[in-house]
């Protein structure tokens, strides 16, 4: 039987690529989407193998990595995504759940996003979010200008579309990030579409 371990209370996903900044780059995005898992890098499948490898509840792994042992993750393609770098849907594997990693960060962001929410039944089955990321910290207009933010308005057209002066949309925003101590478009936006303030295809 797989056991799937945990730190503390963190499910734990496995960056599986050799590419290190790749890899790193992925861990921050993972990070930020999925506040409640705690995710780990290996540079080979050899480190994957020698760390308990059925404790991960996924696998993001390169292409290269999965094709050298094919076998392995066919048996756990359920939890296994594979970063492609090519967006041609001819290119990628089609036994795998693909993820291109070749496009800008507020694609990749979606991709994992709504890889996400297939996933685990609209977060169903997620691991709850933290205590204080899952109260409700914003207030209403907070919210709203949080959802136009992710959807890509500009300062001038929230101020336009909520009827407020462009230093009020400002300072929205500044206390916005500071209450969830989030500093990019890219956090603001995983925030978001977890709490429901915005549907994933707006964005």
């Amino acid at each position: 039987m797989m056991e799937e371990k945990k730190n503390g209370s963190r499910p734990l996903v496995a960056v599986i690529d050799p590419n290190t900044l790749s890899a790193l780059g992925m861990r921050q995005i993972l990070q930020n989407v999925m506040p409640i898992m705690s995710v780990d890098v290996f540079g080979s499948f050899a480190e994957l193998e020698a760390n308990n490898p059925d404790g991960y509840v996924h696998y993001f792994v390169a292409m290269n990595v999965v094709l050298q042992n094919r076998a392995f993750f066919l048996q756990r393609r359920q939890k296994t995504i594979v970063l492609t770098t090519s967006t041609n849907p001819n290119a990628q594997m089609s036994d795998f759940n693909c993820l291109c990693i070749n496009v800008p960060e507020k694609q990749l962001v979606r991709s994992i996003l709504m890889l996400e929410q297939h996933a685990h039944a609209h977060g169903k089955n997620l691991p709850q979010m933290p205590r204080a990321l899952e109260a409700k910290i914003l207030t209403d207009r907070e919210i709203e200008v949080l959802s136009l933010i992710v959807q890509g308005y500009i300062n001038k057209e929230i101020a336009s579309q909520l009827n407020i002066g462009l230093t009020t949309v400002i300072s929205h925003r500044k206390n916005i990030m500071d209450k969830l101590g989030m500093k990019s478009v890219s956090a603001l936006t995983i925030y978001a579409v977890m709490h429901g303030y915005v549907d994933i295809n707006k964005i």
